[in-house]
């Protein structure tokens, strides 16, 4: 077993030689802190994902410290966050940072001083991971130590697929086991149990399960999600509005309106959709369009999306409960595009994606979240108002 020895002499004055005689201690010449280590196996198999475990003082970092270089990063506190990946091109920031469940296209464009501790968290991992060489392993210390834990626990999940699909390698230590099950690391390592390498089978268990509720709400929630919404923060006043919670947290918002133009009374359009910045990666999105598109069609409306979100607009291509329309992936007409400063139309054509749900019942998501189905209800439009 290899051991890690830590030794520091000890500069002795006033306030040591007060522990010495207040606490007994004999050894006044220096200290000694000795770590197990035990990862030699780490590079006889193939794997993604490790994980360092234990708690405060336990080893952790220094062991990570002992596999390489533990980088810091510094954003520049001028810049728009997405130009801070200036060796990527454009399209390619913006899918890293989707990647790693930073979708809100605001954010992109504010200084990263500004963002939330969750955000930030996403931009550094975002920024480490994206810059990684292939053959480097991603070292990153106090993994998830800042941020509310089901924010780790989506952040955890966003992470690990994106390391996976791009073959990258990456070591976390962390003091947090509830990220465990989300991570679903190859292996880990306590140095508090001797400091072995412990092969897992996480991915055999899948992924954990999210029970999401949903409320009706009224417009005022709103205000909750305004500003993470990628084109407008205006809302249709005749919108039928809900919010979902995740542990009796509020994680998204979706308005309904009647379709401009169609005669049928009971056909309706999804208006806004946000899903809040630290509970985006899970896939979350596109099973609450799902979910609420199939309690409209229960009572006999047609249901239908139009959006300029790639995001959005290409996970839904692929989903079987929707159809293209014919105006699918065709410019939206000016009286939808948004106005300049001087208040004049801006005629800029973006390619919209547009859909018709079809309701079909096999979805991806359908074992993993899950939703309750009582707050459908509509018994009161002041059943929640603003969190």
């Amino acid at each position: 077993m290899k051991k890690i020895e830590l030794k520091s002499k000890i500069i002795n004055d006033k306030y040591t030689e007060y522990v010495y005689e207040a606490f007994d201690i004999q050894n006044r010449e220096e200290t000694s802190v000795s770590i197990s280590m035990n990862l030699g196996d780490y590079k006889t198999f193939d794997w993604n994902i490790g994980v360092i475990l234990g708690g405060s003082g336990s080893g952790k970092t220094t062991i990570l410290k002992k596999m390489g270089d533990v980088k810091k990063i510094n954003f520049d506190a001028e810049k728009p966050l997405i130009s801070n990946f200036n060796w990527l091109q454009p399209k390619d920031a913006a899918l890293v940072l989707t990647s790693m469940g930073l979708s809100s296209v605001p954010t992109w464009l504010r200084p990263f001083h500004t963002l939330s501790n969750g955000e930030q968290y996403r931009a550094t991992l975002a920024y480490l991971v994206a810059s990684a060489k292939d053959d480097e392993v991603i070292l990153i210390d106090e993994y998830t130590s800042v941020v509310d834990r089901d924010v780790a626990k989506a952040m955890s999940f966003a992470l690990q697929k994106y390391i996976r699909r791009e073959n990258k390698r990456i070591i976390l230590a962390s003091c947090h086991y509830d990220i465990l099950e989300w991570l679903m690391p190859d292996w880990t390592c306590s140095p508090q149990k001797g400091g072995a390498l412990e092969r897992c089978d996480y991915r055999r268990q899948g992924r954990p399960k999210i029970e999401i509720d949903v409320h009706r709400c009224r417009y005022e929630t709103w205000q909750l999600f305004k500003q993470h919404h990628y084109l407008s923060q205006d809302l249709n006043k005749a919108s039928k509005c809900y919010v979902f919670t995740w542990n009796k947290k509020p994680i998204a918002f979706i308005a309904i309106l009647p379709f401009p133009g169609v005669f049928d009374a009971k056909t309706r359009v999804i208006s806004r959709i946000v899903v809040l910045p630290d509970f985006q990666g899970l896939g979350i999105g596109k099973a609450l369009i799902n979910y609420i598109s199939s309690l409209y069609s229960s009572i006999g409306s047609k249901m239908y999306i139009r959006t300029v979100n790639p995001a959005i607009g290409i996970v839904l291509g692929k989903d079987k409960n929707w159809k293209e329309t014919c105006k699918n992936l065709k410019p939206m007409n000016s009286s939808t595009a948004s106005k300049d400063t001087n208040g004049q139309q801006n005629r800029l054509k973006r390619v919209s994606y547009s859909y018709k749900y079809e309701g079909i019942k096999n979805t991806d998501n359908t074992d993993i979240i899950t939703f309750n189905a009582d707050a459908w209800k509509d018994v009161s439009q002041n059943q929640i108002s603003l969190f």
